[in-house]
This record gives C-alpha cells, sequence and structure tokens, in this order.
C-alpha cells in the first residue's frame, strides 16, 4: 500500500518568477535540510523560447540511522531522482520525484512533512539581502515572436518534451504542484479550496503545521464533494480536527455524525426560530459576561444558585438542552466576533462556574440525568470550544458530583479544568490570571455588575405533569417539516403518494436515526387502505416519539397486486439520504422503511453471547427515521432545492472501507455514497 499525502497549496505575496529563483537557490545544498547532502544535475532541456525548462537531478540524502543498520543495508547514503519541470508562460511548476535506492527490491511509502514555505521565504530573505526584489516576466524573443508571425503552420510555443524516465514500476512516484499567486486576489491554478492564505490561516486559524493544514484541506474538499448541506466553517471542521488529534478519519467521523444531527434538529437555526421560555429567563442563573485576557467570550454560570430539579420538573429535559445548544450557538458567534475584534484567532470560549450554594438537591437523580445527557451532546458536537472552565468555591458536596460526570468528560477537555475551594480563586494563581480586574462579577468581590439572573427556587405552580412534560418533549424536536416514524422487525413503516400525472417525480429526504433499515419504492394500482384505529393487528402501532403504519395487506402478492420500482436501499444507523424517482405510471406508490436484520452467522449454529443479549432488549428491534418527502411536476424537478440531484450520504461506524457504486434507470437516478 502507497501512503498518499496531499501537501497545503500556499499563496504567496510575491510574483511568481520570484519565488522560482528563490526555489532554484536550493540547489546543490539546502542548509535548512541538513540531511539533503548534495545533489547533481542528471538531464536537461530548455526551449528554444525559453518558456519551459526541464531538470533532473541525482540527489543525496544522508539519513538518520545507526551505522551498523546502514553497514547491514550496504548503503551509507540513500538516493532519490526528482525531475523539475517548470512553465514560464503557464507559470507553473511541476515536481517529482521517485526513489533510486531499493526501487528493485522494495516499495518505500514515505510520510513526508514538507517545509518548502519556510525554505522559499528563507531565500527570498536572502535574495532580498542581495538586492534582488524583482525577476521580469517571461515574454516570447522578439527574433521567435516575428518567425511565428511570419510562419504558416503555428508552432507550439511549448514542444513536447521527452527526458527519459528512469523511474521503476516499483519505486515510489511522488507529485507535488507548487501554485503562486502575483497578488493576494489573484486566483491559484488548481480548485480555488485547495489553497491556505498565510495571512488567512494567521489571521483566522492559528499556527498550523504543513501536515495539519493539509488535513484541514483534505477534509474540507471532502466535503464539498459529498455532503449535500451546509459545509462548516474552516474553523469548525479544524476544532473537529484538533479533537481527533489531526487523525483525518475519525475526525471525518464524528463530524459527519454532527452535521446530521444539526440537520435533523435544525441547530443551524435555533438562535433565530426558538425562544426559550419565560421560567428559562427568569431562573437559569447563567449569561455572557465580556471576555478574558485571551479575547474568549466569558459565560458565567452560577450553578450553585439554580434550581435544577426546578427546572427540569417544569420544562422537562429537552427544553433544557436546547437551550444550552443555543448557548454554545452564540459562543460559536461570539468567537467569530472576538475573532475580527481582536484581530487574532479566537475559536474557543472560557465559562466560569460558581458552585456556592450547591448542595444534595443538585443531586437530584432526574437533574444529574438531564446533564449527563447535556454534557454528552455538548462533548459530540462543539468539541474544542472549551478553552478553559474556572470552578470557583466548590462545596464539600461538589466531589460527589464530580464523580459522576467526570467520566462523560473527554480528557483534553478535563485538562481545560481549574478547580478552587473557599476562597482560593482570590489568591494567586486564581482569579485574576484569567480575568481582569475590572469585569470580575460583583458576586465575587469585583467591580463589575454581572447582568446574570440569581437563578432562586422554581414555583411549583410552575411545574408540569409526566404526561405535558413528555408531550412537550416531543414537540421540541418535532417542529419541523420532516415526520418521525418508528420502524420494528415485522412492522415496516409505509406512506402512499397517489400521482396523476406520469413522470412526475417523487423526491425524499430522510435520516436513520436509529438501527439499520432497509428503503423500498413500490407502484400498485390498488388503493392501499389505512389501518383502522381499532384494528388489534400489527398494522398500526404508536410509539412516544413516532408512529408506524403498515399499508400492503398481507393478503397483497408481489407481482400480482403491486411491484417494486427501485432496488432495495440498505442504510445504516446516522445515514442521510436524499433522492427521487420519476414516475412511469399514474397510481399509487408506497415509500416503505423495513427493519434491516442482519444475516445469520454461517460459521456456527450456536448463537453468539451478542445475539443472545440483544434478544433479550426490545429497543434492539425498533429503528427510527425522520423523513420529508415532496412530489413536483418534472418540467420543475431541475428548479427544485430538494431534488436537484439524488444523492445517499452514509456517515456509519460500521463501514469499515470506502465504496462506491451507482445505478440508473431510465425512470430514476440514484447515486449511492459510502464513508467510513
Amino acid at each position: 500500500m502507497v501512503q498518499k499525502y496531499q501537501s497545503p497549496v500556499r499563496v504567496y505575496k510575491h510574483p511568481f518568477e520570484l519565488i522560482m529563483a528563490a526555489y532554484e537557490r536550493r540547489f546543490p545544498t539546502c542548509p535548512l535540510i541538513p540531511m539533503f547532502v548534495a545533489s547533481d544535475t542528471v538531464n536537461e532541456f530548455k526551449s528554444e523560447d525559453g518558456a519551459i525548462h526541464v531538470i533532473e537531478r541525482r540527489c543525496k540524502l544522508d539519513i538518520d540511522a545507526p551505522r551498523l543498520l546502514k553497514k547491514i543495508a550496504g548503503v551509507d547514503y540513500v538516493y532519490f531522482v526528482q525531475k523539475n519541470s517548470l512553465n514560464r508562460q503557464d507559470r507553473t511548476l511541476h515536481i517529482e520525484a521517485y526513489n533510486e535506492t531499493f526501487s528493485n527490491r522494495v516499495i518505500i511509502n514515505e510520510h513526508c512533512c514538507y517545509t518548502g514555505k519556510e525554505i522559499i521565504e528563507y531565500y527570498l530573505k536572502q535574495m532580498e539581502e542581495d538586492g534582488i526584489t524583482f525577476v521580469p516576466r517571461w515574454t516570447p524573443p522578439v527574433m521567435y515572436k516575428l518567425e511565428n508571425s511570419t510562419s504558416r503552420i503555428a508552432r507550439p510555443v511549448s514542444p513536447a518534451i521527452n527526458i527519459p524516465d528512469t523511474a521503476t514500476k516499483e519505486g515510489l512516484n511522488n507529485k507535488e504542484v507548487l501554485n503562486t499567486s502575483s497578488s493576494p486576489s489573484e486566483p491559484t491554478a488548481g480548485t480555488p479550496d485547495d489553497k491556505l492564505d498565510a495571512d488567512y490561516i494567521k489571521r483566522y486559524l492559528g499556527d498550523l503545521t504543513p501536515l495539519q493544514e493539509s488535513c484541514l484541506i483534505r477534509l474540507r474538499q471532502w466535503l464539498q464533494e459529498t455532503h449535500k448541506g451546509k459545509i462548516p466553517k474552516d474553523e469548525h471542521i479544524l476544532r473537529f480536527l484538533r479533537a481527533r488529534d489531526f487523525n483525518i478519519d475519525k475526525a471525518r467521523e464524528i463530524l459527519c455524525q454532527s452535521l446530521t444531527w444539526r440537520k435533523q434538529h435544525q441547530v443551524d437555526y435555533i438562535l433565530d426560530t426558538w425562544n426559550p421560555p419565560q421560567v428559562l429567563q427568569d431562573y437559569y442563573a447563567g449569561g455572557w459576561h465580556h471576555h478574558d485576557k485571551d479575547g474568549r467570550p466569558l459565560y458565567v454560570l452560577r450553578l450553585g444558585q439554580m434550581d435544577t430539579k426546578g427546572l427540569v420538573r417544569a420544562l422537562g429535559e429537552e427544553a433544557l438542552l436546547r437551550y444550552v445548544l443555543s448557548i454554545n450557538e452564540e459562543g460559536l458567534r461570539r468567537c467569530e466576533e472576538n475573532t475580527k475584534v481582536f484581530g487574532r484567532p479566537i475559536s474557543s470560549w472560557t465559562c466560569l462556574v460558581d458552585l456556592e450554594g450547591l448542595n444534595m438537591r443538585h443531586l437530584w437523580r432526574p437533574g444529574v440525568k438531564a446533564l449527563l445527557r447535556i454534557i454528552e451532546v455538548v462533548e459530540a458536537n462543539y468539541p474544542e470550544t472549551l478553552g478553559r472552565l474556572l470552578i470557583l468555591r466548590a462545596p464539600r458536596v461538589f466531589p460527589v458530583l464530580w464523580t459522576l460526570v467526570s467520566p462523560f468528560i473527554d480528557d483534553n477537555t478535563r485538562k481545560k479544568f481549574l478547580i478552587y475551594a473557599g476562597n482560593d480563586y482570590q489568591g494567586p494563581g486564581g482569579l485574576l490570571d484569567y480575568i481582569d480586574k475590572e469585569i470580575i462579577p460583583d458576586f465575587l468581590s469585583g467591580e463589575c455588575m454581572c447582568d446574570v439572573p440569581e437563578g432562586g427556587l422554581v414555583p411549583k405552580s410552575l411545574y408540569r405533569t409526566a404526561e405535558e412534560l413528555e408531550n412537550e418533549d416531543l414537540k421540541l424536536w418535532t417542529e419541523t417539516i420532516y415526520q418521525s416514524a418508528s420502524v420494528f422487525k415485522g412492522a415496516p413503516h409505509e406512506i402512499f403518494i397517489q400521482i396523476v400525472d406520469a413522470s412526475s417525480v417523487i423526491t425524499w429526504d430522510f435520516d436513520v436515526c436509529k438501527g439499520d433499515i432497509v428503503f423500498n419504492i413500490y407502484h400498485s394500482k390498488r388503493v392501499p387502505q389505512p389501518p383502522k384505529k381499532d384494528s388489534l393487528g400489527t398494522h398500526s402501532i404508536t410509539s412516544p416519539g413516532g408512529n408506524n403504519v403498515q399499508l400492503i395487506d398481507k393478503v397483497w402478492q408481489l407481482g400480482r397486486d403491486y411491484s417494486m420500482v427501485e432496488s432495495p436501499l440498505i442504510c445504516k444507523e446516522g445515514e442521510s439520504v436524499q433522492g427521487s424517482h420519476v414516475t412511469r405510471w399514474p397510481g399509487f406508490y408506497i415509500l416503505q422503511w423495513k427493519f434491516h436484520s442482519m444475516p445469520a452467522c454461517a460459521t456456527t449454529n450456536l448463537p453468539r453471547v451478542d445475539d443472545v443479549l440483544a434478544s433479550l432488549q426490545v429497543s434492539s428491534h425498533k429503528c427510527k427515521v425522520m423523513y420529508y418527502t415532496e412530489v413536483i411536476g418534472s418540467e420543475d424537478f431541475r428548479g427544485s432545492m430538494t431534488s436537484l440531484e439524488s444523492s445517499h450520504s452514509g456517515f456509519s461506524q460500521l463501514s469499515a472501507a470506502t465504496t462506491s457504486s451507482s445505478q440508473s434507470h431510465s425512470s430514476s437516478m440514484i447515486s449511492r455514497w459510502r464513508f467510513c
């Protein structure tokens, strides 16, 4: 297997010609690369007009290895061949390199960290010291222009180049394209999204190594090619990469899961469409308060003064969760504002938690359960947003609460916690090290009036019954164009769409929230009969958070009473599926979500332990989907935002390899992608 590495494409604030002159100074040796000890020119070609210059060098590396190992290997140095193809007319430089040492015995997979940017800037500074600040742009020679203008047969300005290629098939072949721009606004050759401007990085992203830049570019490009929704900003993508130590596969997995979650719950619109209940505005003792010394937005939470039990009894778990999500969304917005104000990247905030008043009332089991769920959701969808957590005036009961919640907090997040007991926050290493004196809240003996609700007990008259809370929780997450449905083993969920005009287009968009399902589309001339409410059969099952309806009668036969118009599509948990079907005939089309059973193990007839345990849980035979369907005329199909194309984006944790397949029919278009 060959390890591939895509180096970041940078934009230099210098003309291309000056960059190329600086690049040539790297040879025959480079003091910034001590292991690069020598290079000899093997082949060289220059076109008549001077536009093309191709040079092939044999380079010598002094590898960092024990002398005994070198002796065993029979080599003192490692050699590779590098071919540079400079096109002054197109203003591009192509670099191709392959190994010569061991090329007939082994394929070398290199993990490279390219530092070309620093090296180029080193030589640019050297040229400036030598008085070279400008290199004229290439133009065809005068005689060459005259010959071209009088010739009846056009001659190519850049003739074909044929230099012997000594690379063997076994050798490693690495290619890199160096693109530059003569001005900050001039587009670079290649894909614009494949470049990161040095000033942009410094201004909005902070210090990144070339490898980190590459991970960001690759993940962003992957999202642009595959994700059928809103692409997050570079700062947010970078948070997920940092949360997984720039392991691009792990970062991609959690980012895709988060994007699916945001879409399902319409989190992108929460600040504009949701108003917190008055109970939260009066009794939730938290709010934003200026910023810390690093410019991070500061959120103050007086947890000890907050009646968590009363809030849960009055609002329910979902309302509290939604409010915390709105706080996090506001935090992201404030980070962007502070980045503009302070002129440096600010991607996280500081949270100050005052625990004075914390007691056993705060350890009420449903309240702790709600807190643990909030922590779990925030950790999964807002990684690396907490820059620092200052916990002040921790009482004796705090270790009990910490024991309960700490296992749910990521190790990297826990390292950002600073805990002060009593008045220790007023001493050395305390609050003044992180927050300016003039903005320390008054309730912490500071000088600044803090506009944060004081909390207090929620009146019992505002408490709701369990049934009211359940209905409210359901309403919060179903205020959407999507409908929710439950799918059980042996009881698929089905909806029917009546088509009057042939060539109409049925479009769908659904998310698999839980379990694995099989999606089918059928056509029937018979009218599907919805089940009666008093039916005792399995045709209609209602459950909290969703419903289940079956329309295909058990006496119907496939091929006689109804027919399949699309191949079955297996969808994994967490996947988002969009698609369309151009109808051939009028009649009734049935969309079906069916429980997907895993195939039985073929190697043994004995049940596995996992299977036995799973069979004891009713929830293991339940799936949940959220779906939206639309029917439009074929003439309007291309103009519909929900039906521009059909795609299946898979974000399943179960995928072990990246595969893709597509099917095309005269009546439908389905593109399917699955990613690991």
